[in-house]
């Protein structure tokens, strides 16, 4: 398989792994300058607020509760027609998907990867200007590149029946068709410490295999998803405690992939099917309340000098039957798998993300109303913490509404 011709920016960053080569890429900055801001960022794929907003009424979240007290919150306007490659270089890069080459999970008849990315992603900014760098399981990460630190791939990942890299979940060690880790010599280490865990989440079960089994492959489904969701766990208290970086982004996508055709939908919703629908209907909420607890484990890591965003790409809502013109709708990706709820709808405000932000010169108790917040302009609030311009490419604008001090000198708190 042949790729498009490698981006210019990633010559920089290979010229970078060199640069740092000689000492470890793990290392913190050693100079006598002034400490670099600390930035960790949760990814939740879909994360849906109008079935969040209920669990944290009633106390089930109590850790996302405590970041909302604490921070500030609201919807993330996303792109037309959102999918998780499409908005997470969106997001990357803080450019449109016809800008940055990533406009789907398949594009020009090949899997969405790195190699597709035209403009420069936020990772690569960061490594150019010396920020140590880790990310694990984010979307459309596959194959890793060079950073100033590490990278583990995520959603898209190929491998051992996962030979096209949607919506499946490889191995680590089975993963086929390009690095799944960076540097490569961490990947033995990774399988030594934390198990040869699953990349991505579970695929869903298609139609064959639920006629007449519904109940007993529902709950299959959903076991093995507490298994990935304890392996991703895992694997983010071992890299924070191991191996600390100053920007550290982490991503789970068990959430969307159980919303598609587990959200709790009513019998006159459209796709209503009661032997699956009527199964589980603890199933999407559960998601959530177990990824309360995954943060919970992550800010265990977190002091009163680090930033936390927990960002999603788009949230999930139930099919509109008057909108559908594809005989494909009810669905998945690979056409297998009936789904009841979507979010690649053509209008993304009815689908928004969420946004969640906490940190040192973050306002407290913070909603943000409307749309004042898009995926646009993740890259450049980051980008700001760190005291570093947005580049030329970027349309999105830095959220100085959830910064105390309006001056442009959060990076100096």
């Amino acid at each position: 398989m042949r790729f498009p011709t490698v981006p210019r920016f990633l010559a920089v960053v290979v010229l970078l792994s060199f640069s740092v080569a000689s000492t470890s890429v793990f290392a913190q900055n050693q100079s006598t300058a002034k400490p670099k801001p600390h930035v960790i960022v949760i990814g939740v794929n879909g994360m849906e607020l109008d079935v969040i907003r209920p669990l944290i009424l009633e106390g089930k979240m109590p850790n996302l509760a405590s970041v909302i007290k604490k921070g500030a919150y609201g919807k993330l306007r996303t792109v037309s027609a959102p999918n998780c490659p499409r908005v997470y270089s969106t997001l990357f890069t803080s450019t449109h998907p016809e800008e940055h080459g990533v406009s789907g999970f398949i594009v020009g008849g090949i899997t969405a990867n790195t190699n597709m990315l035209k403009e420069e992603p936020i990772w690569s900014i960061l490594s150019k200007n010396q920020i140590t760098v880790g990310m694990a399981n984010v979307p459309a990460t596959f194959p890793v590149m060079p950073v100033n630190g590490y990278m583990i791939s995520g959603m898209l990942t190929r491998g051992k029946n996962c030979e096209d890299g949607v919506l499946c979940a490889p191995k680590l060690s089975e993963v086929q068709g390009g690095e799944p880790v960076y540097p490569p010599a961490m990947k033995a280490e990774l399988i030594k410490n934390v198990g040869d865990f699953f990349i991505d989440c579970e695929r869903m079960p298609s139609a064959e295999q639920l006629k007449n089994h519904e109940p007993e492959v529902i709950d299959a489904w959903l076991k093995k998803v507490d298994v990935i969701r304890a392996q991703q766990t895992k694997l983010f208290d071992y890299l924070l405690t191991e191996h600390p970086t100053e920007f550290t982004w982490l991503a789970q996508s068990c959430e969307d992939r159980t919303g598609h055709w587990l959200y709790p939908i009513a019998p006159y919703n459209a796709g209503y099917n009661p032997k699956i629908n009527a199964v589980r209907t603890d199933a999407f909420p559960n998601q959530y309340v177990a990824f309360d607890a995954v943060l919970g484990s992550i800010l265990k890591h977190i002091d009163d000098k680090t930033y936390l965003f927990i960002v999603s790409d788009h949230g999930i809502k139930p099919l509109r039957e008057f909108e559908q013109t594809d005989p494909h709708a009810h669905m998945d990706h690979e056409k297998t798998t009936p789904v009841i709820a979507k979010h690649d709808f053509a209008d993304g405000d009815d689908v928004p993300g969420s946004f969640f932000a906490m940190g040192p010169g973050i306002k407290q108790g913070l909603r943000l109303l409307g749309f004042e917040a898009s995926v646009y302009d993740f890259a450049p609030t980051v980008l700001h913490i760190y005291g570093i311009e947005p580049t030329k490419q970027m349309h999105g604008h830095v959220l100085n509404e959830i910064f105390e001090s309006s001056d442009g000198k959060v990076a100096q708190k």
